[in-house]
C-alpha cells in the first residue's frame, strides 16, 4: 500500500515538474529578428473592407403559437412544415368533443346517419393569425387535444440573433449590409441587413454583448429553402469599404510621438533605406491605407521575425539541459 502510494507520489511530482519546465521554456521564447533580415513589400493598389465578425442563432422574430377555440378532435389539417401560409388562411378542420361525440354515435348506426349529423353539425376551422412559415405541426388527423395544445406553430420570418461584442456595436447601423454563413452550409454566403439593434445589453462570464437581429435577403432562394430556426450562423457586418487605394501591411507602420512612419528603400543602386513619414487612413488590421508619403512604386521593408529561445537556453525536455553560454 505505501509503496503504491510512493509511486503515485513520484509520477504526479514528475508530471508537474515537466509542467513547470514546459511552461518556462515558452515564456523564455521571444520575437526575434532573423539575423538582421528585412522583408520587402511594394506599396500596391488594391481594395480595404472594414468588418466585424459575429455568431448567432437562427430564431422565428416572432413565433406564434395557434391553438384551437375549443377542445376536440382534429379532423384534417391541411399546411405542412416549411408551407408559407397568409393571414386568415384556414389551416385545420376539427370538431368539438361534443360533435365528435355525436358522429362517433352516429357512426356507429350506418354511413347515412353519419353523414346527416355532419351536414347538420359543421366542423370548426383554424385559421392563420398571421402571414408567415408553418414551422411545427404538432397534431395529425383523429388526434385529439385541449385548448391549451397548439395544433402549428408559425414564424412571420426567420432572423439570425448575433451577438455583438460592446466595443464593435457603436458601428453597427440599421440597414446595414451584412452577409450569413450557416454552418450547415459553409460554402454558401447569405446577403443580409442590419433589421434590429438591442438596447439591453446581455453580460456572460464578464463580456458584455449586444443582440442584432440580422434578416436575410427574402429574394434569395437559398434562404427561404435552407435556413431552419435553430441554426447557427456566422455573420460578417460590412462596416467600410475604400476601393482604389494605397496600402501596406500594417506591420510595417510604426507609431512614434502620434506619427506613422515606415522603412522605405531607395531606388538608387546602394538601396538606401531611409524611414519615411507617412499619413495612415482605415485599416482591417492587416492592411493600412496609406494617404500620403508613398507612391506605388516604392519598396518598403519590415523585418523577418521568428520565435526563437533566449541566448543560452534551451528545452527542458532536452537530453543536454541548459546549454552554456557561448563566447
Amino acid at each position: 500500500m505505501k509503496k503504491g502510494k510512493l509511486i503515485s507520489s513520484f509520477l504526479g511530482i514528475t508530471i508537474l515538474a515537466a509542467i513547470i519546465g514546459f511552461g518556462f521554456w515558452s515564456w523564455n521564447r521571444q520575437a526575434k529578428p532573423v539575423n538582421g533580415k528585412m522583408k520587402e513589400y511594394s506599396v500596391t493598389t488594391g481594395n480595404i473592407e472594414i468588418t466585424i465578425l459575429s455568431t448567432g442563432i437562427v430564431q422565428p422574430e416572432n413565433r406564434v403559437e395557434v391553438k384551437p377555440p375549443v377542445p376536440g378532435r382534429v379532423e384534417e389539417v391541411l399546411v405542412k412544415e416549411g408551407q408559407q401560409v397568409k393571414k386568415g388562411q384556414r389551416l385545420a378542420w376539427m370538431s368539438s368533443t361534443e360533435r365528435a361525440a355525436l358522429l362517433d354515435a352516429a357512426s356507429s348506426k350506418g354511413p347515412d346517419e353519419r353523414k346527416i349529423w355532419e351536414e347538420m353539425y359543421r366542423p370548426t376551422a383554424i385559421f392563420a393569425p398571421i402571414s408567415g412559415l408553418i414551422i411545427q405541426r404538432n397534431v395529425e388527423s383523429g388526434q385529439t387535444l385541449t385548448a391549451a395544445d397548439a395544433v402549428v406553430v408559425m414564424s412571420d420570418r426567420l432572423t439570425v440573433k448575433a451577438q455583438v461584442d460592446e466595443t464593435d456595436i457603436g458601428a453597427i447601423t440599421l440597414k446595414q449590409k451584412a452577409q450569413i454563413v450557416l454552418d450547415a452550409y459553409p460554402n454558401l454566403i447569405i446577403p443580409a441587413t442590419v433589421d434590429k439593434v438591442a438596447y439591453d445589453s446581455k453580460t456572460v462570464n464578464n463580456v458584455t454583448t449586444y443582440i442584432v437581429d440580422v434578416l436575410p435577403d427574402e429574394k434569395t432562394d437559398s434562404a427561404k429553402n435552407l435556413i431552419r430556426s435553430g441554426m447557427t450562423a456566422n455573420v460578417t457586418f460590412f462596416v467600410n469599404s475604400k476601393g482604389d487605394i494605397l496600402f501596406v501591411p500594417s506591420e510595417a507602420v510604426k507609431i512614434k510621438q502620434g506619427k506613422a512612419f515606415v522603412q522605405r528603400k531607395d531606388s538608387t543602386p546602394t538601396g538606401k533605406v531611409t524611414e519615411t513619414e507617412v499619413v495612415i487612413g482605415v485599416s482591417d488590421g492587416k492592411k493600412t491605407e496609406i494617404i500620403s508619403g508613398l507612391t506605388e512604386a516604392d519598396i518598403i521593408l519590415t523585418p523577418e521575425f521568428r520565435l526563437e529561445g533566449k541566448r543560452g537556453s534551451s528545452s527542458p525536455f532536452s537530453p543536454m539541459g541548459t546549454r552554456p553560454r557561448g563566447r
